[in-house]
């Protein structure tokens, strides 16, 4: 396709031929890298990348977005469910196009999911002056839009001449392809570059094969954690989403059931272990069960692997209360190998749990150790049948909304969600079958990533159902792709959880004293407050307006069916559900947000107290 060396072509049309031709590879298994490109055109791209996507689009697939943040969030989840093996690449215009892409960008980032990002740029003549989009400061002309993406990416660059391009298309695979380096990566290619002709190199544009190693742990290191280990009464492990990038989830099975060592999984990290596996005694963090927190109370030594250890998994540094808690960290990456101050194990995590499971061959915890991980376990799953049937009232609850899907759900199938009170119910009640089956975005926490990243899941393995669970609030924040998804046949089953309001971010409010202050949706009162009654909005009605097949609902019975019915179907289903704000799967744990440290509300000095309390259990692991 490149032709010989030599042959002219535009900035753009090389640099998709260079995606084109570039693989990866691990465990022998080679596959194209880049599964396509998401795309809005504007008069910064149009005639650069939009020709060269054009005269390419046989080789090359071309999927028409409608909102640049969504095209960033759909190509997260393609990279998520792909192992972090394969991503996608997003093409805008210059202007609010490009400074769309932050907000995703960011999210790909934090969740460390390889993202290309090529936005248009301000002409690199600098002619004419200002271009229309452009902001300009009177201080300097290196500087565009474009660069308020420098924070939120992993590498970039602007490409101000063509032959810039070359190394800086293999300085941005090199990124996209390091598992401890990756996120977003951003090419900022100015409008009159992407069109502008060149000789390149036939080496540029040939197959390219980057091979992803699963790279070996130091052996003194090693040797010193299987010494923690050994030496440990109350090992604990806290399986993150490394687990699963990294294909280690057999892995992991054989060497807790060898021994016995209790598992707790992080939202990244849901699906480690089978949901019924006797040494999974259930998802740890703010969101978490309080089997978990028992675990990680008094043990001795926790060995996290893969996970970032962020606030919320630690349960803001209040969830390991044994003063003699040492850390043991594996993870691919070193900065987050050497965090709590634990042994860093910087390495593959299948690799690291081959070589301790044979290090470790004769070891084994206690057997009440052992009982106490299966109590817990049946415990908790005794639990959810509870949340989820709870029954008897004219709407049903948030929790057996979840039961239901989950029911629906076979044991491939995937649930999409991201922000509000489903990642809490859903990382307590949903019973993972499969490493792929949960698929919760929750280091970044964006508001509308649901139907986004479920579309980007479903492209990466059609064969599952993707179940994607978005509450009202995040519905409306960016409800846009149905059309999308539409456009391109990629079949989805959204189900549209109506709480009338932020439910999360509600109760949260009222914790500390606030009484759900800007969270309820309603209309201003007459007190000039917003007080009144509830917006009439009809969100069934504007799910059918993108094109999507709508079931209204307002029973389990009802409910049932319509997952029955959306399985069936070939197109995109959302199924709206109106349910109960006043039923709730409960938070067991505190978080650290800091509440107002004097107020005129005795609530929120009552926060206070609790606040300064709990925040006292905190701990600096050192």
């Amino acid at each position: 396709m490149a032709g010989k060396s030599g042959q002219k072509l535009t900035t753009a049309q090389a640099l998709i031929g260079f995606l084109i031709a570039q693989q990866t590879e691990r465990d022998g298994e080679t596959r194209p890298f880049f599964g396509g490109c998401f795309g809005i055109f504007g008069h910064g791209n149009v005639g650069g990348l939009g020709q060269a996507l054009h005269q390419y689009r046989q080789d090359f697939r071309y999927i028409l977005g409608r909102n640049e943040q969504a095209m960033v969030h759909a190509s997260a989840g393609f990279a998520r469910m792909s192992n972090r093996m394969r991503a996608f690449a997003c093409a805008t215009s210059i202007g609010p196009g490009a400074t769309n892409l932050v907000t995703g960008a960011a999210g790909a980032t934090v969740n460390r999911l390889p993202v290309l990002l090529l936005p248009a740029d301000m002409p690199a003549s600098r002619t004419p002056r200002p271009v229309l989009q452009q902001v300009e400061l009177p201080w300097t002309s290196t500087i565009s839009v474009n660069d308020a993406l420098r924070p939120v990416s992993k590498y970039w660059d602007r490409i101000e001449r063509p032959e810039q391009l070359i190394w800086s298309a293999l300085e941005a695979m090199r990124v996209l392809t390091d598992q401890a380096e990756t996120g977003a990566v951003t090419l900022a290619l100015p409008s009159d570059v992407q069109s502008e002709a060149y000789d390149w190199p036939e080496d540029f544009l040939q197959a390219r094969v980057w091979h992803i190693p699963r790279p070996q742990p130091d052996r003194e290191a090693l040797a010193r954690a299987v010494e923690l280990i050994r030496s440990s009464s109350k090992p604990l492990i806290v399986a993150g989403g490394g687990v699963i990038y990294s294909e280690a989830t057999a892995a992991l099975a054989a060497f807790v059931e060898r021994t016995g060592i209790a598992v707790v999984e992080t939202q990244a990290g849901k699906g480690s272990l089978r949901y019924d596996h006797p040494c999974n005694v259930g998802p740890l963090g703010v969101n978490g069960v309080p089997g978990a927190f028992e675990s990680a109370q008094d043990a001795d030594l926790v060995i996290g692997i893969g996970t970032r250890w962020t606030d919320v998994t630690s349960i803001s540094q209040t969830a390991f209360a044994n003063p003699e808690v040492r850390f043991v960290n594996v993870n691919v990456a070193s900065f987050d190998a050497h965090k709590f101050a634990g042994l860093p194990l910087v390495g593959d995590a299948r690799v690291v749990i081959e070589a301790l499971g044979e290090a470790l061959a004769d070891f084994q915890v206690s057997p009440e150790r052992r009982e106490q991980a299966s109590r817990l376990n049946k415990e908790w799953d005794a639990e959810i049948d509870r949340y989820t049937g709870l029954g008897n009232r004219p709407l049903p609850s948030q929790g057996e909304v979840v039961g239901a899907v989950n029911q629906a759900a076979g044991p491939r199938d995937v649930v999409v969600t991201a922000a509000g009170s489903l990642p809490n119910d859903l990382q307590k009640l949903w019973r993972s079958r499969d490493p792929k089956s949960y698929h919760v975005e929750y280091g970044y926490s964006c508001m509308g990533y649901e139907i986004p990243g479920g579309m980007g899941a479903k492209m990466a393995d059609p064969n599952r159902e993707v179940f994607v669970m978005v509450g009202d609030g995040a519905y409306l924040m960016l409800p846009s792709e149905i059309v999308t998804t539409v456009q391109e046949g990629i079949k989805l089953i959204i189900v549209l959880v109506d709480n009338q309001g932020f439910a999360s971010v509600g109760a949260l409010s009222r914790r500390l004293g606030m009484d759900g202050f800007g969270a309820d949706y309603r209309r201003r009162g007459e007190d000039g407050l917003l007080s009144g009654g509830r917006l009439p909005v009809d969100l069934a009605a504007n799910a059918a307006s993108f094109g999507a097949a709508v079931s209204r609902v307002s029973s389990l019975d009802e409910l049932r069916k319509a997952l029955e019915g959306a399985r069936a179907a070939e197109e995109t289903t959302v199924i709206h559900v109106e349910t109960d704000p006043g039923v709730n799967v409960p938070r067991f744990f505190w978080w650290d947000v800091a509440v107002a440290e004097v107020s005129a509300s005795e609530a929120v000095d009552r926060a206070r107290a609790t606040y300064e309390e709990e925040r006292a259990k905190a701990r600096q692991y050192l």
